[in-house]
This record gives structure tokens, sequence and C-alpha cells, in this order.
């Protein structure tokens, strides 16, 4: 697809833990969520201070700070920061790290949010003070708040990660702009193994409210019989979730197909409008899906497999989704993706 118009700046951290061991308890990017919105809220003034205030305590009824010392909550509160965002963890099989190695994770900042200038100002201070120290209420045993420092950032420039900060310095020189994320993007696979498979990196959540609170609990009830009990999202909802998502963050407002066409050109609606009509043509073949633990937010997580490979049209669309976030509580990193192909799939 020719260049996207959503402002967005994708800063990828390495924090390199500095103590003898740190623990990521539950679900990082709530932590995160948590502790830096706490951190920015201080350095504000009053007037600036006040939204994000406000969103942190909404999070009071579910535990606030309790939440993240294993005192586990029912289900994530649907909050996020006052600035649109994306806080993504990249997965991990452990849990505990030690002194000296790296822990990762993408900050995604979109709309008037995707400020460099704020990002330097009132973001990266936040995040260096709690490397160094943390607030009382969010200490657990061996938290990973108070023991890190931040190794490098990078922004995205297309698909490759320009350096920011490097071994703990700060290229002031670097100027990050709100649109080089596109530049160059393009999506290519081998000819030789088509893509027919997602793979979620994350949970997600593409339900409405209602859907989800009673399909959650009866998949739990029926656990035994979970993966045939878990909703796989046709190609068809992933395309319209991707509509919405970028009309959302395009529009500022969820509406429909005619919105979405004021800012995209011809090429877009285009590819759009052919993967709407292809998607439910591609039934799915297979899925091993499950639900996420009990504190995760997200009904499901897994891979799903497709009939059919994907056609041409649909390699840009989803790999657009998988960087925008699709669904429900994007703020958490959920609703992104890689595509793959099945081995052994004719």
């Amino acid at each position: 697809m020719s260049a996207i118009p959503i402002n967005l700046i994708r800063y990828l951290f390495v924090l390199r833990v500095n103590r003898s061991m740190a623990w990521l308890s539950n679900y990082l990017p709530t932590e995160i969520s948590l502790v830096l919105g706490t951190a920015i809220a201080k350095r504000l003034p009053t007037a600036q201070a006040r939204p994000w205030r406000k969103a942190l305590a909404a999070w009071e009824p579910y535990g606030g700070f309790k939440s993240m010392a294993g005192k586990l909550i029912k289900r994530v509160p649907e909050i996020s920061w006052p600035i649109e965002s994306v806080i993504f963890a990249y997965p991990y099989e452990k849990r505990s790290f030690g002194e000296g190695e790296f822990i990762l994770w993408e900050l995604k900042l979109f709309g008037d949010s995707a400020d460099h200038g704020y990002f330097l100002e009132i973001i990266m201070p936040a995040i260096e003070e709690a490397g160094l120290s943390y607030d009382k209420r969010m200490t657990y045993p061996n938290c990973l708040w108070g023991k890190f420092e931040i190794h490098a950032v990078y922004a995205a420039r297309g698909k490759l990660w320009e350096p920011i900060v490097e071994n703990g310095q700060l290229d002031l020189n670097y100027h990050v702009t709100p649109f080089q994320w596109s530049e160059n993007l393009s999506y290519t696979i081998n000819p030789e193994l088509p893509p027919d498979t997602i793979r979620w990196l994350a949970p997600y959540d593409l339900s409405d409210k209602t859907a989800r609170h009673h399909g959650r609990k009866t998949w739990r009830r029926n656990s035994k019989h979970q993966n045939r009990a878990m909703p796989a999202p046709s190609l068809k909802k992933i395309i319209e979730a991707l509509i919405f998502r970028m009309n959302n963050l395009i529009a500022g407002k969820i509406t429909n197909f005619d919105e979405l066409w004021k800012f995209i050109g011809k090429e877009q609606q285009m590819a759009l409008k052919t993967a709407w009509k292809q998607a439910s043509h591609i039934p799915i073949y297979k899925k091993a899906l499950c639900a996420p633990p009990a504190h995760w937010p997200g009904v499901a997580m897994g891979s799903q497999t497709y009939t059919a490979t994907f056609p041409e049209a649909f390699i840009p669309l989803l790999g657009l989704a998988a960087i925008l976030h699709i669904g429900r509580y994007t703020h958490y990193g959920l609703g992104t993706f890689t595509i793959e192909r099945l081995s052994g799939l004719s």
C-alpha cells in the first residue's frame, strides 16, 4: 500500500536489568501502563496531569497497584492513557531476568500524541525514573521497577529500527517524524511458501462487551473442549477490525466506510474493497486457541490456519493490522500477530 495517512511513532525499548534478579509479575503492559502513567502524572503541571490522574484513579476499584503484587484481579479494566498509545511487550517464555539480561517492549504513539518532543521531555524521563526508583506502592519481591537502565531505544523507519539511544547515550540530533514508520514499508512473502496462518503475538478481543463476558465464562466451564469453543475470527472479521481501527485513528471516531474513504487514496480503497469481498470465501481450516490467564486482558490467544493461502491483496492489510493492533484493549498491546505458513498444508 502507498503512504498511509496515520500519524504514528514506534519506539523500541531495550531495558538492561542491573540487579541480581528482576521478576515480571502478571501482564507486563498493564504494569508499564500503571507505573509510567504514575511517573508521567507526577512530572506534569496540575492541569496537564489531571487526565492522567483520572485514568489512574479508574484502576482503584480493581486494586490499583495491588494488582501488580500478586493479588490477581478477575479482569483487566479497559483503561488507557489519555494519549493514544499502545504498549506491547515482546513475548518471553520466562518471567525472571538476571543482571545484564535484556527486556524488550514497544511503545507506539498515534495521532496528535505522535510527538517526539513530548516523548523526550515527558515519557523518557519517566522511564528513566522508573528504572532508578519506584513508588513504594508498586513494591513486590524482586519487581522490575528500580532495577533496570535504558540500554537502547530505536525508532522505526519502515522495517528498519534506527537508534535514538545506544549504550545509554541519547542522540539529540536524531529527529523522529510521525510518518517515517511507513517509509518504503513493503510486505514481501516467499512465493514458494505463501502464508495461510495467523499466529497471535498477544491475546485478542474482537468482541463486544456483552459477548466477551458471557463467552469467556462458558469457555472456562467447558475447558475440556476449549479449543473447539474458542471463536477464531474470520478474515472478514479481521479486515473489518482493521477498517474500524484505521477510521478511529484517522478520523478520530468509529463510524463506517464512508468516513474512512475521505482520508485514504484510491489504491487503499481498492485493496480494502477487494479484500472485503474475498475474505468470506476463505474459511478456517483449523485452530489452536486457548483462553489467556485469568488476569490478562483478551479472550483468546494462539493460532488459526485457513483453508487457502492469503491472496496477495491481503498481505499488506494484515501487515498493517499487526502494526496498528486491532480490537479492544489495544493500549495493552492486544490484537497483533504474525502471518506464517503452516508446514505440511497443501
